[in-house]
């Protein structure tokens, strides 16, 4: 017997049933299901799954923030659909970004015309920095 539950029934009378694919392959004696053991595979830290849905909710789109945080688009529309995080309203003005480091995102700071116009919000990326500001749409 192994301390593996199983996948279907959650028992944990399971057994040693080969190799497949050069996986163990296991058998619930509950059920008698096969499987193999889930990969550990990667986990994304918590801190891109925060950073993607605050992205979303700003108005990023799902392969925008794939892009900028190498985190898989279907993985963000997971997370919304798990969280259920409603969609952003479409309103008249778009979201525009750029990546920045600290010294960059100092000068566009210091640059009354950037500056100037509609909202924006800087979040922390890692060791850069996103700017995020909002245009209207030029029909």
């Amino acid at each position: 017997m192994q301390n593996i539950p199983c996948p279907r029934c959650d028992s944990r009378t399971v057994i040693k049933s080969g190799i497949v694919n050069s996986k163990q392959r296991y058998r619930c004696k509950k059920c008698n299901y096969f499987f193999t053991v889930n990969k550990l595979g990667k986990r994304i830290d918590d801190y891109y799954v925060i950073k993607a849905l605050q992205l979303y909710l700003e108005g990023v789109s799902y392969r925008e923030i794939e892009r900028l945080l190498g985190v898989s688009h279907v993985s963000v529309m997971n997370w919304v659909k798990k969280y259920q995080i409603k969609p952003p309203e479409r309103y008249e003005y778009r979201p525009t970004y750029r990546i920045l480091s600290h010294e960059e995102l100092q000068n566009v700071i210091a640059d009354p015309e950037y500056m100037s116009g509609s909202g924006m919000i800087i979040t922390e990326l890692g060791d850069k920095f996103m700017l995020i500001k909002w245009e209207r749409f030029h029909s």
